[in-house]
């Protein structure tokens, strides 16, 4: 009697299920139903976030088993795409990719954001910091901020700096910078960093506040010079510049963040199984040189410990925003 054949579509299933089962990833919700996964971005292709989201995601679909496709949903400094994860169904089919200024700074900054992030939104995992830096142009002669400030001084006590978008942390380090030296220092919001930095290089403006990402590769040009940092210790790319805290800031050590988060009532089996993939993805020395390359230090949080960083940090800026005065907008 003949023996039953596999048929090579039945084959390639098999290997399917035997490579997920190896990843640890194949009980999962999502390679049970086979439904992609919408990894929300809030700022447009091409940008930082959108080349950590895509770096991520090529590697998340394969040890989920389910297509992961980044969704751009661009303008307001990620409100929208903040927006969109609120009005998601909690099926685990819908994460939201974003760093701090969506999640912790838009709700102290704006009225009705149309999200509360407290109740809206579950905290996944944490995978990344990074840091806003202060940056000198060429046009002045500073190689430090006291030589910044004196700089000022000599010109009056006012100066211009730039930041990437209003109501930003760097709108606010602004002031802070300001107040501490007894300078009239203004914030220039840009509609994001590139086109301050042009500016910056160009001359047009003296100094500006953004990400290391966004001044690395001037820095390393030697047309603008990087002269303070956010954070409780210097960072590996740049171990000659001082931390705001060495320079006698108060309540500048926590920095930035990267998460994953999803919509409320999301179940914790779904998520605890994204948040393995993710801490597997991050790894990967390809995918870790990719994201160190955009500036970021690498560095995986659990559900909990992740929760407890935005809550901390929520409450750090929400101090120092109150006691700048600035008004909800």
């Amino acid at each position: 009697m003949n023996r039953p054949t596999v048929t090579s579509t039945l084959r390639r299933r098999l290997l399917a299920a035997s490579a997920l089962a190896a990843t640890g990833m194949g009980t999962t919700a999502f390679a049970q139903t086979n439904t992609p996964i919408r990894l929300i971005v809030g700022f447009p292709p091409g940008g930082g976030t959108d080349a950590i989201a895509r770096a991520l995601a090529d590697k998340l679909k394969d040890l989920l088993g389910v297509p992961v496709l980044v969704e751009n949903k661009a303008g307001a400094g990620g409100q929208i795409a903040a927006q969109a994860l609120k009005n998601a169904a909690p099926d685990g089919n819908t994460l939201f990719l974003s760093h701090d200024h969506s999640v912790s700074i838009i709700p102290l900054t704006i009225k009705n954001p149309g999200f509360a992030p407290a109740t809206d939104f579950l905290p996944v995992a944490g995978f990344a910091t990074f840091a806003n830096v202060l940056a000198v142009s060429g046009a002045t002669p500073a190689k430090s901020l006291p030589e910044y400030v004196a700089w000022v001084k000599s010109r009056g006590g006012k100066d211009t700096i730039g930041v990437p978008a209003p109501g930003s942390i760097p709108e606010f380090l602004v002031g802070l910078i300001g107040a501490k030296y007894g300078l009239d220092l203004q914030a220039a919001p840009y509609r994001g960093s590139a086109p301050m930095v042009a500016d910056m290089v160009g001359n047009q403006i003296s100094a500006g506040i953004a990400s290391t990402a966004d001044f690395m590769e001037q820095q390393k040009a030697g047309k603008l010079r990087i002269v303070a940092a956010i954070g409780d210790q210097r960072q590996a790319l740049l171990p000659d510049v001082p931390t705001f805290a060495e320079l006698g800031f108060a309540n500048l050590e926590d920095l930035p963040y990267y998460g994953i988060f999803a919509p409320a009532g999301t179940p914790a089996a779904v998520t605890s199984r994204f948040g393995q993939a993710l801490q597997k993805a991050l790894a990967m020395p390809d995918v870790n040189e990719r994201l160190v390359g955009l500036g970021l230090s690498v560095g995986y949080q659990a559900q909990a410990q992740f929760a407890a960083t935005v809550r901390k940090y929520d409450q750090t800026w929400a101090r120092i925003i109150k006691a700048s005065g600035f008004q909800p907008q």
